[in-house]
């Protein structure tokens, strides 16, 4: 896949309209073509590749670090508390990012302003160009066995290997503690030196190196062309919302058939505890009566009568199945309480029928119905005519 490279100016300056130095690289790291664009210009073109960009010497500001073998989280906090020795002016003001420790123990550090990070990405998105990383400068030069070096507009640019760079602002110093430091082994890229023992690199050789696993784009915050700012966030949430939906009705279903499965099981212990009962309607409403029943020594016809009434109840109201609230027994009459969903199902009058047929009288009350055989009751509204012929 071909590369675009971007060498930037001070970040300070930089507009949709400052003029920048390209190069194209085919996919073999070669450079096919050089020249001088705009951010603009580059959005206006057409479909643009991720960018990888280099930082001014002037912001490339970089330092190495000794540090011992420590886990990730601990190295970040290690680099932070070094950089604040290094860094002038407040930390808190600065995005700071660092390399992974090399095999001589050393973490390579570099820094930018948060503000002009804040910027750049701002101007990336105007243009709508995309991404693919921040480097300093001396990234963009190749890695060889030995240091590769040039001169950018008055600093000294020099590549030790894939993730260590350095920038010196004093070129003819630095210059010469490398000349001395490394001898021929440093390769340069640019105008020839004196030094015969220096290898020289062609000049289009300086856009090819290897990009390092580090750089200063974690402090940007950047979203593709053309998407808008909230977008992402709203799928996270719609996801988000998705997942809890489903899992919420998965946990229902799942304590809806556990209280299925335990209502069964009370219902199988009640009859085994209780076999006289025909019907289990409220299993622990029926156990407490039956052991009440059984403690007071309750005569067996009153037990009889129960259980014919429960059983009648049973077969001709099959819409108070697990609708009943409360079963009471007394004097003779059972006495339904039902949900209000039960209430309003009851009110079709062919199950009464079929009752008082079977020698069953109901009883509508406000919370349910009173059943009772259909001789007693009949013997009761006489008791009552007859109370009132003699008034």
């Amino acid at each position: 896949m071909n590369q675009l490279r971007i060498a930037l100016p001070p970040l300070a300056d930089l507009t949709l309209d400052s003029p920048l130095e390209f190069a194209w690289l085919d996919r073999q790291g070669q450079v096919t073509r050089e020249g001088q664009s705009t951010l603009l210009q580059l959005g206006q073109s057409g479909k643009t590749p991720a960018i990888a960009f280099f930082l001014h010497p002037q912001d490339s500001l970089l330092a190495s670090i000794d540090l011992p073998i420590l886990p990730a989280s601990k190295t970040t906090a290690a680099v932070q508390c070094a950089a604040q020795a290094l860094i002038l002016g407040a930390c808190e003001q600065m995005h700071i990012a660092h390399s992974p420790r090399d095999e001589q123990g050393r973490v390579h550090i570099a820094w930018l302003s948060r503000e002009w990070l804040s910027q750049f990405g701002q101007l990336l998105r105007m243009a709508r160009l995309t991404l693919r990383g921040l480097y300093s400068g001396a990234y963009c030069l190749p890695v060889a066995d030995g240091p590769v070096a040039c001169v950018r507009d008055g600093h000294l640019l020099v590549r030790h290997s894939l993730q260590h760079a350095v920038v010196h602002p004093a070129v003819e110093e630095a210059l010469s503690d490398l000349l001395l430091e490394n001898g021929a082994r440093v390769q340069w890229i640019g105008e020839a030196l004196s030094e015969e023992t220096i290898t020289h690199l062609p000049a289009e050789q300086r856009w090819t190196g290897a990009l390092p696993g580090w750089g200063l784009h974690g402090g940007i915050q950047q979203r593709r062309a053309g998407q808008p700012g909230w977008g992402r966030a709203a799928a996270f949430c719609a996801m988000a919302v998705a997942v809890w939906t489903v899992g919420l009705n998965l946990y229902a279903a799942r304590e809806a058939t556990q209280g299925q499965r335990l209502k069964t099981h009370m219902n199988q212990r009640v009859k085994q505890a209780f076999p006289e009962l025909p019907v289990i309607l409220n299993p622990l409403q029926q156990a407490r009566q039956q052991l009440a029943a059984r403690q007071s020594g309750a005569a067996t016809d009153p037990t009889q009568r129960f259980a014919s009434l429960v059983l009648q109840a049973g077969s001709g109201m099959p819409f108070i199945a697990g609708s009943v609230q409360q079963l009471v027994f007394e004097q003779g009459e059972l006495q339904l309480s039902l949900l209000s969903d039960a209430r309003k199902t009851g009110s079709d009058k062919q199950w009464q029928t079929a009752l008082t047929q079977a020698g069953v009288a109901i009883n509508a009350t406000e919370d349910g119905w009173t059943l009772r055989p259909a001789t007693e009751a009949a013997a009761s509204d006489a008791d009552t005519a007859s109370g009132a012929d003699d008034e």
